[in-house]
């Protein structure tokens, strides 16, 4: 019986992550008729409403480049849709972007042509995450205002949400040529809007213009994927080793995820998140976690040796060697835009 599975389902508004819950409502009855020896973790690989590992890789490097959790409050990321020659592009990563980056007291603009808007639901639980931080979320059908004094900066296409909506509609009837209809359509309105892409002229205009420049990838690179793409190649170029770094905190998320799947204890969930930022690179430093912890004194004395192995012991070597104690990762892994939906 597995320990933990992946599943990813982001083709189809309105089915992928109602799919994901009716799966893990499936396995925990069969865990507890018996049928199942054990009730398996879930990591969401990507659905049609989040895009959870990617856009808590996506946080962890943007805690890096500025230095810590601390100094996020008040920095503006402009989430901006780009041109992109091909159509169909999820929407979880826009949405998890500003569903996300809003819990964290940022100033977080969402950026794209008329027409192309995300899911409703999403942008009000980003207004509700940036009242409750002191952060902000806006809305611009201009490139260049999300652009203007940014600190971080997000160009990455996506389909309209109104017409991911009727092709998973088309789907469900069969209508092929509908679909194909749709597709033109869809190609004819991205080629309107060529001229949303990042370039050196608009990275000018971002906070001392060196704003830090995020994606998901792979992005369509004008002139070397694509004729004309969502940015330049000299951007790209200048942020690929960052990009690179960005995309190596992947494993760690979906790594912690599968660690706090373990434990249903809180202080050692806490210890072992501070492992996994440890093995991460160390962005909570010793002294914070435990000046944290006065509050858990008389449980530390009781565990004291368990926290040591802990901290010495490598993740990697860690991974399938804890208790057999199961508790979902969407639960666990508050940083899910949906949690407080749910």
């Amino acid at each position: 019986m597995a320990d933990v599975i992946g599943i990813r389902d982001d083709m189809y508004i309105g089915k992928g992550h109602a799919y994901q819950k009716e799966f893990m409502d499936a396995v925990t009855e069969g865990n507890n008729d018996g049928i199942l020896e054990q009730r398996p973790t879930l990591v969401n690989l990507q659905c049609d409403i989040d895009h959870p590992t990617q856009c808590m890789a996506d946080m962890l490097h943007i805690i890096h480049e500025f230095g810590g959790v601390e100094n996020l409050k008040g920095k503006k990321l402009a989430m901006t849709w780009a041109y992109s020659p091909s159509y169909g592009k999820p929407l979880s990563v826009p949405q998890g972007v500003i569903g996300l980056m809003t819990r964290f007291g940022m100033d977080v603009v969402l950026a794209h042509p008329e027409g192309y808007d995300v899911m409703p639901e999403v942008e009000e639980i980003a207004k509700k995450n940036a009242e409750a931080t002191g952060g902000s979320f806006t809305k611009t059908n201009s490139m260049e205002e999300a652009f203007k004094d940014a600190d971080i900066v997000y160009p990455k296409s996506w389909a309209p949400f109104a017409a991911m909506e009727k092709r998973t509609n088309l789907y469900a009837d069969g209508d092929f040529d509908g679909i194909d209809k749709l597709e033109k359509e869809l190609l004819a309105q991205n080629a309107e809007h060529k001229d949303w892409a990042c370039t050196e002229e608009l990275m000018k205009t971002t906070k001392d213009g060196k704003a830090l420049y995020l994606h998901c990838l792979p992005a369509d690179i004008t002139g070397v994927s694509c004729e004309t793409g969502e940015v330049d190649a000299s951007v790209f170029d200048r942020y690929r080793i960052p990009l690179y770094k960005e995309a190596s905190f992947k494993p760690y998320i979906i790594a912690a995820m599968i660690m706090l799947s373990k434990f249903e204890n809180h202080f050692a969930i806490e210890t072992v998140r501070f492992q996994v930022q440890l093995e991460a690179g160390g962005y909570f430093s010793a002294q914070k976690f435990s000046n944290s912890q006065p509050q858990q004194a008389g449980r530390v004395g009781a565990n004291s040796q368990v926290l040591n192995q802990i901290f010495q012991i490598r993740l990697q070597k860690r991974l399938l060697g804890f208790a057999k104690t199961r508790y979902s990762a969407h639960k666990l892994c508050r940083l899910r835009i949906l949690t407080d939906a749910e």
